[in-house]
């Protein structure tokens, strides 16, 4: 739910950070083939009779890992991993994360890093995104980047999971919350090849769709692994309740998170499949389904300004089907123990503020401990990039040993710019970055 105009911002900050080196010329590329054509993504026979996080396979990742144009990533491995999880009707099912140790390893620090993903097809998952030699049509962000290297740069590893699994059940909250807590069982158990401790410390970070699964990883630990000892979740632009955002973004740039959503959805719920082709129109259903296998940024161009609900018969999302399955995936379920940062703008376009807040306030009541931060400055974009040096303050603290308090506070912030102390935490061609990517997205 990364989208709008923040992706040709993005695009502007990789020219800015490309100056800290020379270009030289590149040679023709030889394109990785897709997940759902490469038999490492494929579950070895009899993997279903493994416990979740069991590692089914292994190997380094097969090309570069992206990079910010001559800026390159402060990395010295980086390794695909096959994991065993569960899906939310307790299906087994197989899927790819990916560990980058850095150059100066810290063995005993683990961010566990979430992509807005966004995305119901396969192709478009981050295993595949973040290598230099893949041919993603909605490629990993720069921002994204930014923010792994600065991890790297203090010695963490960084997991980057492709918590949609296989299936790509984008905005399906219990298997992206299962797929982000069985990858970091995966990859502490990784450490005869990747030398991380078992007993790292455990941070974790998403913004957007990646602060939908982030939040799930943090609802479903005591439950679903309960031995993980996660030290807390920062989680930006997070959508809570998935009806909400349908309804913000439609008929507006974004509007093609509808079908997007809706696909990811229907992976997971076979019902919900038959009642989207049940109530499509007919002359306008080829035109809808073709977004079942493009990435976000091929849908968003599609679909954007329209009014995707013009594509069904009338009362589309008032039927029993929709409003079961959208219930279901509504954040709020079960209590996160770990500590939260949590941080959204009062005029987020996409997310809309209003069912966050109302989230923070149940979390609060029954005990989580929240530092929970408005910006009334900020649209959805702007936040991730002048909202993410604070964050990662947080997640610093955390990683350090801070204490965090009890109970819960709120605060309200203004950030009209990218604060200052980014050039201190990120450093300055970090810091640069963020500043050019927010004066294009201005």
């Amino acid at each position: 739910m990364f989208l709008g105009s923040i992706i040709s911002a993005l695009a502007y900050a990789t020219i800015a950070l490309s100056a800290a080196g020379s270009v030289e010329a590149s040679p023709v590329r030889r394109f990785l083939p897709w997940p759902q054509d490469d038999p490492f993504y494929s579950p070895p026979k009899g993997y279903q009779h493994h416990a979740p996080g069991t590692i089914l396979r292994t190997r380094p990742v097969p090309s570069p890992l992206a990079t910010l144009d001559s800026y390159t990533l402060n990395y010295t491995n980086a390794w695909q991993i096959l994991y065993r999880t569960t899906d939310v009707r307790g299906k087994p099912m197989a899927t790819v994360t990916t560990l980058i140790q850095p150059k100066n390893p810290d063995h005993k620090k683990l961010l566990s890093y979430h992509f807005a993903e966004d995305s119901s097809s396969e192709q478009c998952a981050p295993s595949y995104s973040l290598e230099s030699n893949s041919n993603a049509s909605y490629p990993v962000s720069p921002f994204d980047l930014m923010l792994i290297d600065a991890a790297l740069t203090r010695g963490w590893y960084v997991n980057v999971p492709d918590y949609e699994g296989p299936h790509s059940v984008f905005t399906c909250g219990v298997t992206s919350g299962r797929g982000i807590l069985d990858s970091i069982r995966a990859v502490l158990a990784s450490c005869r090849t990747s030398h991380l401790k078992s007993s790292a410390d455990i941070t974790m970070w998403g913004y957007s769709g990646g602060a939908l699964a982030t939040g799930w990883a943090a609802e479903l630990q005591p439950i679903y692994a309960p031995e993980l000892r996660i030290l807390g979740a920062a989680m930006g632009g997070t959508p809570s309740d998935v009806n909400a955002t349908v309804n913000a973004v439609n008929k507006g740039p974004s509007a093609g998170l509808i079908p997007a959503g809706f696909f990811g959805l229907a992976q997971q719920y076979p019902e919900l499949y038959a009642y989207i082709q049940s109530h499509l129109l007919p002359n306008k259903k080829a035109a809808f389904n073709s977004a079942e296998s493009q990435c976000l940024g091929t849908v968003g161009v599609q679909f954007a300004y329209q009014d995707v609900f013009s594509y069904f018969k009338p009362n589309f999302l008032n039927g029993f089907v929709p409003e079961v399955i959208l219930a279901e995936n509504k954040m709020g379920r079960f209590k996160p123990r770990i500590p939260l940062y949590m941080y959204h703008s009062i005029n987020d376009e996409i997310v809309p503020f209003a069912p966050t807040q109302a989230l923070v306030k149940k979390y609060c009541k029954e005990g989580s401990r929240i530092q929970f931060v408005e910006d009334s400055s900020t649209h959805h974009g702007t936040l991730a990039i002048v909202g993410a040096t604070d964050a990662f303050v947080w997640v610093i603290e955390r990683m350090n040993g801070t204490p965090v308090k009890h109970g819960c506070s709120t605060s309200t912030t203004s950030l009209s710019t990218v604060p200052t102390s980014a050039a201190t935490v990120f450093g300055p061609l970090i810091y640069a970055g963020m500043q050019a990517a927010l004066a294009t997205e201005e």
